[in-house]
């Protein structure tokens, strides 16, 4: 299973073609435009999110509500692009000579960009380096996550820094009573969804919450922006998932790649993550158990659920950090492109802080790796084909001695 994503910011739409699909999964617009309003939430963010009003169109390989198994193409709208289509058109009457950038702003794809692929205009550049692209990803993500809800899995991601403030799990760190991870995650995941729905930085914790949003405020008033950390967690995988005969083939290696690929990020973890490298192996390592009762099963989870490239059982916890949004309204030097005379840096519409909307990103890109690992382990061209598939390698793993019901998931169906 693949996509490419096509469009620029300020072009008429953008769209994704989804590829290798299994027939018969049932899915509509408006479940994925859910999500794309959750991706334009979040507090922090800027003017562009005022215009747009995101909506995701079928224009192929779906037929009264269900996958057909053919190529999948999706298209969203730029309501922006009346304000553009003169200088953004395709065609040759397109007005080049307005609205040119040619001042870099640091931490863009700005110079690198104009400078590999010989533009003089860095709008050719940051229209499509834009995280403008993330709506089509969030749209390809989403029908990845109703394909893994047929298979009882779940996904669900939460904020726990902006700038200085987090958690306080998150400011107590690294100790070895810590390395267990946020425990207000072991909420259910209907009651942690709720209070999520209700934050407008997407973070569990009330009190932090409002903190964060002061945080944001301060950062606005002085014309600068902010950057945080944001975790997502993924339920109902069993053993199994992704392979360490390849280094490409490792699923720990794909997930990364994939929050990697946002805009903006610049670091992963995986479970405990860099809190390992000042631990003892005895405090880090997951010891393994078993009972008749739940077969093999697990006290901690600092692995992350995945071992040597491969899941174990346990709850998948992913961690990517989030720079600052690089457009400024106090811009930071830079140099004419042209000119090569310093100027500040241009400034571009932008948010404040978009990492509420980094994480519902980032849920759609995990979504699409274990959907693509789950096809590749179960197979199946139709739906109904990859469930049995998958409730085949279920029964099987009961024989060797791993229970679904009984492993730190909990119990499937408490997952709805």
């Amino acid at each position: 299973m693949r996509y490419l994503t096509a469009g620029e910011s300020h072009g008429p739409v953008l769209t994704a073609i989804i590829e290798g699909l299994p027939a018969g999964l049932a899915i509509n617009e408006e479940y994925i435009n859910q999500q794309l309003v959750r991706r334009q939430g979040g507090y922090g963010r800027g003017g562009r999110m005022q215009i747009e009003r995101d909506q995701v169109k079928f224009l192929s390989g779906i037929r009264g509500g269900f996958t057909l198994g053919g190529p999948v193409t999706l298209q969203i709208e730029n309501r922006d692009w009346v304000n553009w289509q003169e200088v953004m058109t395709a065609g040759l009457e397109a007005r080049l000579t307005q609205r040119v950038v040619t001042k870099p702003r640091p931490g863009h794809a700005d110079l690198s960009g104009a400078l590999k692929y010989d533009h003089q205009d860095i709008r050719n550049v940051l229209e499509r380096a834009s995280a403008r692209d993330t709506a089509a990803r969030v749209a390809v993500g989403s029908v990845a996550r109703r394909l893994l809800e047929e298979l009882d899995i779940e996904i669900v991601g939460q904020v726990v820094r902006i700038g200085k403030v987090a958690l306080p799990e998150e400011e107590a760190g690294k100790t070895e009573q810590q390395v267990a991870r946020v425990k207000k995650f072991n909420l259910w995941l209907k009651e942690r969804r709720e209070i999520l729905a209700s934050s407008p930085t997407l973070c569990l914790d009330q009190e932090t919450d409002l903190a964060m949003q002061k945080e944001i405020d301060l950062a606005r008033a002085k014309g600068d922006s902010l950057g945080g950390v944001f975790e997502i967690h993924a339920y109902g995988l069993p053993p199994g998932l992704g392979s360490y005969v390849q280094w490409d083939r490792r699923l720990d290696t794909r997930l990364a790649a994939a929050l990697m690929s946002v805009q903006a990020i610049k670091g992963v973890e995986i479970g405990a993550g860099f809190a390992c490298a000042a631990l003892a192996g005895s405090v880090v390592h997951d010891e393994i158990f078993f009972s008749t009762e739940r077969g093999f099963y697990r006290l901690t989870n600092n692995a992350g659920g995945l071992e040597g490239g491969v899941t174990n059982g346990e709850p998948i916890v992913l961690r990517a950090a989030m720079k600052p949004i690089p457009t400024l309204n106090t811009p930071l030097r830079s140099v004419d492109l042209i000119s090569k005379e310093p100027f500040a840096a241009a400034v571009e519409r932008a948010d404040v802080c978009a990492v509420p909307a980094a994480c519902v990103v980032g849920e759609a890109v995990v979504a699409w790796e274990l959907a693509v690992a789950c096809l590749e382990k179960y197979g199946g061209d139709s739906l109904n084909e990859l469930k049995a598939n998958w409730e085949n390698y279920l029964a099987y793993l009961e024989v060797r001695g791993w229970k679904l019901e009984s492993s730190s998931v909990g119990v499937r169906k408490k997952y709805h």
